[in-house]
């Protein structure tokens, strides 16, 4: 068994998780997670600030030291959409790097591959699509696990819809935003959305026009969804296992995005189960699943913990034992002892 960390750095949060894998099989899985918003304003300036590079660094170098503490042999880095959208990204890169890390800006088809990896142990044969809807960007990624394990991955997309960039665009800094704003949001969600749901035949089994192996089964991961289920269950402190595979429906999104629609950026801080620094980028994120559910057809999604992170786990375990990852992709491995 191998212990390794791996470090994710999104749009909105920066994330560590040290895993126990051995055979390409998680065993164990560990996650802490901090909202650095190293997007801030990149959608609008292409670059990254240098305040939200400062908090990020400050957090991962927490999270090496934390890596060593717990045993991990080696660590691995990833970043995500605000780094592939700004010029300067090779700045942190090289900041990152002085760490004792060998971050690597992964494309959107590698990011959506590594959820669907992560995700798809809980749903054995089935069809499914997966969206990891994150702060820049929303990967899609369609298809099954085969009996043997292997993956037969379908359709992988991303497309440039996520809290952060909805939120910068379209919606108040401080709210209530009225029903024009909410409405602008979805229609550039819509229009994101719809070409890839077309080309990929991503409408919910069932639904006029959907394909012969149409996915059933809607399960999204990322920091909006698992808040949305701690708001409607009212979680203080979060729990995981309460979080994991639940359900929300397309009429829990439309009535939580009118109540937080309503409600100023402090009054949503203040809500039972919403991390205060995920309040300013809530709303965006729920119009863009609530946009993703109506696009596609599907009434309900599936709530996932086991993410990007998850997969990230299991394709370092087999890189670093030099077989091929499961989904053709590896990071690169820094030894941390």
């Amino acid at each position: 068994m191998t212990r390794l960390a791996c470090i994710d750095i999104g749009t909105v949060t920066a994330r560590l998780a040290v895993a126990d894998v051995e055979g390409g099989r998680v065993v164990r899985l560990a996650k802490h997670s901090e909202i650095c918003n190293l997007g801030q304003d990149v959608d609008a300036t292409g670059r990254l600030n240098d305040e939200a590079m400062g908090r990020v660094l400050a957090c991962v170098r927490s999270y090496v030291e934390s890596a060593r503490e717990a045993g991990a042999v080696a660590a691995c880095c990833t970043l995500t959409s605000a780094a592939r959208d700004a010029e300067n990204a090779p700045v942190l890169g090289a900041e990152l790097d002085a760490l004792g890390l060998d971050p690597l800006i992964i494309p959107g088809q590698v990011e959506g591959a590594l959820t669907f990896l992560g995700v798809t142990h809980d749903f054995p044969g089935q069809n499914v699509l997966v969206a990891d809807n994150g702060g820049g960007s929303t990967e899609l990624a369609c298809g099954r696990t085969r009996e043997d394990g292997s993956l037969d991955l379908r359709f992988v997309r991303s497309v440039d819809v996520g809290c952060r960039r909805v939120t910068e665009k379209f919606l108040s800094a401080d709210g209530p935003d009225d029903e024009s704003a909410v409405a602008r949001a979805h229609e550039f969600a819509a229009a994101a959305f719809g070409p890839a749901v077309r080309e990929g035949g991503l409408l919910a089994a069932g639904t006029e026009g959907a394909a012969a192996d149409a996915p059933a089964t809607l399960v999204v991961t990322g920091g909006t969804v698992t808040s949305l289920v701690a708001v409607k269950k009212e979680l203080e402190p979060y729990d995981p296992a309460q979080v994991h595979l639940a359900t929300l429906s397309r009429e829990d999104l439309e009535e939580l995005e009118r109540r937080l629609a309503s409600l100023t950026v402090d009054e949503r801080a203040a809500l039972p189960g919403l991390a205060p620094k995920r309040a300013p980028v809530i709303l965006g994120g729920v119009a863009a699943v609530l946009e993703l559910m109506r696009q596609t057809g599907f009434t309900q999604l599936t709530v996932s913990e086991s993410d990007l992170l998850f997969g990230l786990a299991v394709a370092a375990e087999t890189t670093l034992a030099g077989k091929e990852s499961p989904v053709g992709w590896g990071p690169t491995m820094r030894m941390l002892r």
